[in-house]
Order: C-alpha cells, then structure tokens, then sequence
C-alpha cells in the first residue's frame, strides 16, 4: 500500500495547530496559576493577620488591666473620675508601663456618659438636639417623634408620622424598649432615610448621633466630657455660654492662666457659664468610660475598645423578652402551656454558672459594658481630601 505524501502546506497547518493547541493550553495555565497564587496569598495574609492579632492580643490586654488599675487609683483617691485632665490621661507612664520590645501602645479615651442616654432622653430633648443641627423644625419634631415611637410602648405619634411595620416586606413591630444598638436605626421609619444614604450606608448625620447619644442607662451626662450638641439640648446653653464652658475645661481664654480644669459641681457650671442653662441637668463624674489600646508591632495593628463603669455607674439597657404570640392573646404568661426541659444542664451553662459564681468574689472595681476588636470597632469614614 502506497501512502501519498503529505503535501508542505498541509504539514505547515499541522504544526501550527499544534503551536496554537500548546499556547491555549499554557494560557489557561497560567491563568489558573495566577487564581490558586492570588487565593493562596490571600489566605496567607489572613492567617499572618490572625496570628499578628494573637500575639499583640495578650499585650492589649496587660495595658488594658494597667489602665484600668491607675482609673481606680485616681477614682478612689478624688472620689470619682471627671476628666482626663485630673492626670489620668496618660496611665502608661503614670504607671511606669514598658510595651514588649518592638512594640507601642497607645490609650485614648472617650466619655460614653458625656452624652445623652437615649433610654432617658424625652421628645422636647431629641427635637432640640436636631434642631441644633440646623434641621428644620418641622422634620426635627418628626425624626424625634419617630425615634421616641420606636422606644417606648403604647407611644401615640405626636406628627403625622403613621408607621406601618406590620405590613412591611417582612413584617415587624417597635420593640418599645430602648435601643441596644445603633444599627436598630435602619429599622426605625423615617430615620432611616436620615441617618443612611441610598446604598444604605451610615451618613454624617448617622455618626453625630452616635457621638451625640449612648445607648447605655445612665442617669445624667458628664458635662465635662459633654459636646456642644448635648451642651444645647440638654442645658438650653447659648453659644457664648457653651464657650465660657469650653474655655473652662480646655484653659484657653479667661481662664488661659489656669490650665485645664474640671467641673465637680453643678454650682460650678452654673457660674461659669453665666445666668440661663440648666446646669441641673448634667452631673460631673463619669458613669461610662470607653478605652481604646491600640498595639503596633511593625507594620501589624491590633485594637481593643472597652466601654467600663465604675461601681455604681451605667448600666447596659437590658429588658425582658416578650413572647409576642401570648402579648397578642392577651393571655398571662404565666398560664400559657409550660415547655419542660427534662435535659441536663450543658457543660457550658455550667462552666458560665460557675465563672459568675466566682466573679463575684473577685470585687472587680470596673463593669464591662462592651468590648469590640479590630473591624468590629465602627469607624467614621474619613473625609475625601480636597484637590
């Protein structure tokens, strides 16, 4: 059998089918090498991150308990903390603490009950904290009324905000108790379209509630950790009266040659920012103090925000829970039909019975009120820079 030669040009075709075949399939190699790179690299990264969390951790943790042990010092020696300016405001060098080597910590402060508790707030309070804002009466009176609908229970609407939670999407009822978090806003009608933009972001007006009023129970503001937002709805205090207040507690001005002070009583306020205000609506010690540790080891970052009180001080806003099927009925909880639990207690319910147990023996100076780490800490998005 006679085979008929392969003629140059068909063998040309061949070959570069071939080239064509092997380049394709290198194509698609690379690329799923690329993939599996890029996935692997990410992981790693995470893995490095956690780690790096881990270890700057612990340190968080010690300079945390340090801080915590010179707040208590201070506290007891001046019968309460008023304000940083007392000299706790650096802890880390007052107590002579050294970071591990290669490390640095930072500690900064917040006066959680230098604001408004909004468990305790009523809707003259709220209407003048957003009329301060520059909001038109109109939509302060509504916002606020919204809110205060929100919180309590039983609320008749004082606008002609008509609510309809029961016939949204996904039907739902106001809690009317406190909130527990400053996300239940996106819930709340008409706030939501205040405080969150249209992709459902929190907006600027979203982060000066947050910094105007705490979701924690507490009697009364600190004034000397108070804003000028809750400076005006709180103590009706004009501007010029909130600025005698600020040159009091900053040194600056008349009181330039005197340096930083701080209130320790009301009758104080009251002289200091002249005639007007209500002074009686503040108090001047702190109830609710945030802590921030930030750890940097290189390049890695580690931080810790803890909201702490001292004994006697605020509180978490706690209610109990409502079976909605039987508050609907009308029936008393107490004669619904009992659920039986013939099981026995889990290891962990036991190990957290005994943990309680024995912390109350430890006499902890301080109530944890919060404690978030790392992306769990909220953060205002920065400002875009000008060109």
């Amino acid at each position: 059998m006679v085979t008929a030669p392969i003629s140059p040009s068909r063998d040309r075709r061949l070959r570069s089918s071939v080239i064509v075949l092997v380049l394709v399939t290198l194509v698609f190699t690379a690329a799923a090498l690329t993939a599996f790179i890029e996935k692997a690299g990410n992981d790693l990264l995470v893995e490095i991150r956690q780690a790096d969390a881990h270890r700057l951790r612990q340190e968080a943790f010690s300079a945390l308990e340090v801080t915590l042990g010179v707040l208590e010092d201070f506290r007891q020696a001046d019968n309460g903390l008023r304000s940083p300016a007392e000299g706790w405001g650096d802890p880390l060098a007052w107590a002579g603490y050294s970071p591990s080597e290669g490390r640095t910590v930072e500690i900064s402060f917040r006066d959680e009950s230098g604001k408004i508790p909004l468990n305790r707030a009523d809707l003259v309070t709220l209407t003048n904290l957003f009329t301060y804002w520059q909001m038109p009466p109109a939509e302060a009176s509504k916002l606020a009324d919204a809110l205060m609908g929100w919180m309590q229970g039983g609320y008749v609407y004082s606008t002609a905000l008509t609510p309809d939670y029961p016939n949204a999407p996904i039907p739902y009822a106001e809690p009317g108790r406190p909130m527990r978090s400053f996300s239940e806003l996106a819930a709340v009608a008409y706030a939501r379209d205040v405080f969150f933009d249209e992709n459902g972001l929190p907006n600027a007006l979203f982060w000066r509630f947050v910094d105007d009023v705490s979701i924690f129970n507490f009697p009364q503001p600190n004034v000397n950790g108070a804003n000028e937002d809750v400076m005006s709805a709180l103590g009706q205090y004009s501007d010029a009266q909130q600025q005698h207040l600020k040159d009091f507690l900053t040194g600056a001005g008349q009181y330039a040659h005197e340096g930083q002070q701080w209130f320790s009583t009301t009758g104080t306020v009251a002289a200091v920012a002249g005639a007007g205000g209500n002074a009686a609506a503040f108090g001047t010690t702190i109830s609710a103090l945030r802590v921030t540790v930030t750890v940097r080891e290189g390049r890695s970052v580690y931080r810790m925000s803890a909201v702490v009180a001292p004994q006697g001080g605020a509180t978490v806003n706690a209610t109990n829970a409502v079976n909605a099927t039987v508050a609907a009925s009308g029936a008393s909880p107490l004669t619904s039909t009992p659920v039986t639990n013939q099981s026995q207690p889990s290891s962990t319910a036991t190990s957290a019975n005994a943990a309680a147990a024995a912390s109350q023996s430890i006499n902890y100076p301080f109530t944890l009120l919060e404690m978030l780490e790392d992306d769990e800490i909220p953060q205002q998005p920065a400002a875009p820079t000008q060109t």
